[in-house]
């Protein structure tokens, strides 16, 4: 009887030291395991942010473009007043020789 008691203790014993190895193992994995998932998550919001300040700078450069064209829109339109002006000029010019010149010949 005394060896039986003797087995079951051996193996109350081998049981609690191999479930001590258990837990102790347990939670280093764990521990991989949120180092991981902390360092994805800190690439994911690092790529998040190279993301948004390719965005903001597209939008700087898309900024500028349209200032660029409203600049030079307005140069155009400008130059194109100043010729449109010239030019009623010149023909109320032409039509006062016109009208001078027949006034001079009746």
């Amino acid at each position: 009887m005394s060896k039986i008691v003797a087995t079951l203790i051996a193996g109350l014993f081998a049981t609690s030291a191999f479930a001590a190895q258990s837990t102790a193992t347990a939670p280093t994995t764990t521990t991989q395991a949120a180092k991981a998932d902390a360092k994805a998550d800190k690439e994911v919001a690092k790529a998040d942010a190279k993301v948004e300040k390719t965005s903001a700078e597209a939008r700087s450069d898309v900024a500028e473009a349209k200032a660029d064209a409203a600049k030079t829109k307005a140069k155009a339109h400008k130059k194109a007043e100043k010729a449109k002006a010239d030019a009623t000029a010149d023909k109320a010019e032409a039509h006062a020789d016109k009208k001078a010149d027949t006034a001079a010949a009746h």
